[in-house]
């Protein structure tokens, strides 16, 4: 069995188990959590519910201290490089990192060598090939109209945009949006989570665990939803059978849907 083979049937990642305690408290509890290769997740909770804990545990930031295991592709993780290289993870507190005055294209080249700002010394072991999926990546996001504008001078949710597309140059096999909405004004929101929708329902799009506290951010694309609570799973399954008017008091104390 090849391992494209083995990915095709073995989920993308597993927490078996996994807690992490931190100050005395325990902070993710007995957490499992299962994500096949063919979806893509939402992850809600309402803010201090673990889900900044899940994601440094899911990208190899953390490790789970108080007992469990996270597995990728059928292999327990204990090389924490390795797993990071496998996940890209998108947050507003990383866009800090670019170089205001740093091209688009530029900035989503330097994801083919997962570094901040593309170096000097990396340019010349970028191939035609590379600047082509580049360009690529940006059109799929319906943002190929920024390839040429300095980074800085965006709107954060063409930042965002460009953010997913320097991932996406790593071949990933699981993307994490953390609140990517967030700062967004109403109308940015929309036209971002549009775009997305149509990303996400490619085919061949890596997998996609989208972070929010948001119920109305949940796509049709995202088949999946994870509810956190206190660090514990409050609920888990397809997203039309987890979402529902009891999810919405119990957890996030919203009033009930209207009928």
């Amino acid at each position: 069995m090849t391992a494209t083979d083995a990915m095709a049937i073995e989920p993308l990642l597993e927490f078996r188990q996994v807690s992490y305690e931190a100050g005395g408290r325990r902070i993710i509890d007995h957490l499992n959590w299962t994500l096949e290769a063919g979806q893509h997740w939402a992850l809600l909770g309402p803010n201090g519910s673990g889900k900044t804990t899940l994601l440094r545990l899911a990208t190899g930031y953390l490790w789970p201290n108080a007992g469990g295991a996270i597995w990728r592709c059928g292999e327990r993780c204990l090389d924490l490089r390795k797993l990071r290289t496998s996940i890209g993870w998108v947050a507003s507190h990383l866009l800090a990192a670019v170089p205001p005055s740093e091209v688009v294209t530029d900035t989503v080249l330097s994801g083919r060598f997962a570094e901040w700002g593309l170096r000097p010394f990396s340019r010349p072991l970028l191939s035609a090939h590379d600047r082509e999926r580049a360009d690529e990546e940006l059109r799929r996001l319906g943002a190929e109209s920024l390839a040429s504008r300095p980074f800085g001078v965006l709107s954060q949710g063409e930042q965002q945009k460009v953010m997913i597309a320097r991932a996406r140059m790593a071949d990933p096999l699981l993307i994490l949006l953390d609140e990517p909405c967030a700062g967004l004004d109403p109308g940015g929101r929309e036209r971002f989570l549009a775009d997305l929708e149509v990303w996400l329902s490619e085919s061949m799009a890596p997998r996609v665990v989208f972070i929010t506290h948001h119920v109305e951010e949940i796509l049709p694309a995202m088949t999946h939803t994870m509810v956190l609570s206190q660090g514990r799973v409050a609920r888990c399954g397809r997203s039309e059978e987890v979402i529902d008017a009891a999810l919405l008091e119990g957890t996030f104390q919203a009033p009930p849907l209207p009928h």
